[in-house]
């Protein structure tokens, strides 16, 4: 079975978002992380070279694979700042009807820019998502 790519390391959160060349990019990145570590009350940490995660929850696969993850993180990606919502954004409906521009995937949330949804509301989302996860794993330990 291939191993993980995508391992949390020890870089520094601090200097990748310095690194961040779009001032309003890094902008809404501090803003997300103020948003995940009040929603997690975890410090942030480096996975892999590019997604700042927080937290960690234990999963196994169907096949028996097991990994850690973490429970919410984000990632500044050339098109999109990339939220990483564990518990899938489709099952809050609600909040995303209230959330305003973004797009979807499995597990992601994609955003153009913060000023293009309610802060309160992602709030909300990211909060609500990292608390089922948290009620997830503390069911599988």
């Amino acid at each position: 079975m291939a191993e993980l790519k995508t391992k949390r390391t020890t870089a520094s959160v601090t200097a990748f978002l310095k690194r961040v060349t779009d001032d309003t990019r890094r902008q809404d990145c501090l803003t997300v992380l103020r948003i995940m570590k009040r929603a997690t009350r975890a410090q942030p940490r480096m996975w892999g070279s590019s997604i700042v995660g927080f937290g960690t929850y234990h999963y196994q696969y169907g096949s028996g694979r097991q990994a850690e993850w973490f429970l919410t993180g984000f990632a500044p990606r050339k098109q999109d700042l990339t939220l990483y919502i564990m518990a899938g954004p489709a099952r809050y409906k609600p909040l995303l009807a209230k959330l305003g521009k973004y797009k979807t995937g499995r597990a992601c949330l994609y955003i153009k820019r913060l000023t293009d949804v309610n802060l309160t509301v992602l709030q909300r989302l990211v909060s609500a998502s990292v608390r089922r996860m948290k009620q997830a794993r503390s069911r599988t330990s």
